[in-house]
């Protein structure tokens, strides 16, 4: 099995196009590799009118330009920091890009929506090959779609012909047992979002002991295929109750609480640090227009620039004995 260890951070999730070219972009990605980092996330997404569309199409006013991201790139590997380029497809209706699809029987959607979702991530497979990212997610959460397991596996033999680094598949928590396909694929991603917490203001210990109930169906999915897992994105916000639903971005009211979030952070650090079938974090997230570490102490969100969180993951990326 591969022995590649990831420390990474999910970056410039959800900017528009431009962003990544800020001096605020540049400063932040910056402060991101100070932490140990080695790896970033950069992603980024595009659009689908409606989850039963069968036509995904660039947004030239909102996605990132190829040339934003030429641009991430390259400072990123100024920084010494390795990229997986993370392409993704959104719905405009507002729908969670997990039910994109259409009945079984719909042969005809299915075949349409996948040569529009192929042609895009080979758009994607040609630029991380000339950018040299070091890896590429060919798709994120898209549940609905993973028993389609011939038009996956085509989708992977194309790219494979335009990008020859290795390819990883973000699956989402709870779900990756279902994926006949991740033999295809050479590391086996999934959303980590896995409640932790029974209550707000949980304790370490028993989130720590939360994170080892899921060992064994990890383990075994990584027997299962002989592939690594990784958690592409794994999470929490600095917000009271939130280790209970870590996916969750929506409940801004939820008090502050720094105490929540590092525990997560460091229990599933300790947690998974050193089994050999596991390959590493890209932890959700880190954005290009950071707060000032003044106000660090006001900011619910995933961000853990000036938070106990910070200091905890630097303990970890920063010191590679531990691993």
């Amino acid at each position: 099995m591969n022995h590649i260890f990831l420390k990474g951070m999910t970056y410039g999730w959800g900017e528009k196009r431009g962003a990544y070219q800020t001096d605020e972009a540049v400063d932040s990605m910056r402060k991101l590799a100070e932490t140990g980092s080695e790896w970033i996330a950069l992603s980024f997404w595009t659009w689908q009118d409606t989850i039963h569309s069968t036509s995904i199409y660039f947004d030239y006013g909102y996605t990132p330009t190829d040339q934003d991201i030429a641009f991430a790139v390259k400072q990123g590997k100024q920084l010494g920091l390795k990229v997986c380029l993370k392409p993704v497809v959104n719905s405009r209706d507002g729908i969670w890009r997990a039910r994109i699809g259409f009945p079984e029987d719909a042969v005809s959607y299915w075949a349409a929506w996948f040569e529009s979702y192929t042609n895009f991530i080979k758009h994607y497979a040609e630029l991380a090959s000339e950018l040299e990212c070091e890896m590429l997610c060919i798709g994120c959460e898209m549940i609905m779609t993973e028993s389609r397991t011939q038009q996956w596996r085509a989708l992977i033999s194309q790219v494979r012909e335009l990008y020859t680094g290795p390819i990883i598949y973000n699956a989402n928590h709870g779900k990756e047992d279902g994926i006949e396909w991740l033999d295809a694929v050479d590391l086996i991603g999934t959303s980590a979002y896995y409640p932790v917490a029974t209550a707000p203001g949980e304790s370490y210990e028993n989130m720590l002991a939360a994170w080892n109930k899921q060992k064994p169906h990890l383990k075994a999915l990584s027997e299962r295929f002989n592939k690594p897992v990784v958690f592409m994105e794994i999470g929490c916000r600095s917000a009271l109750g939130c280790a209970t639903m870590p996916w969750d971005f929506e409940h801004t009211d939820l008090p502050f609480s720094e105490s929540e979030q590092a525990n997560f952070y460091r229990s599933a650090l300790e947690a998974f640090w050193d089994e050999p079938w596991f390959a590493g974090y890209f932890w959700w997230d880190w954005r290009t227009k950071l707060y000032s570490r003044e106000e660090a102490a006001q900011n619910v969100g995933f961000d853990i620039y000036g938070k106990a969180a910070e200091q905890i993951l630097r303990s970890y990326y920063k010191h590679p004995a531990i691993r």
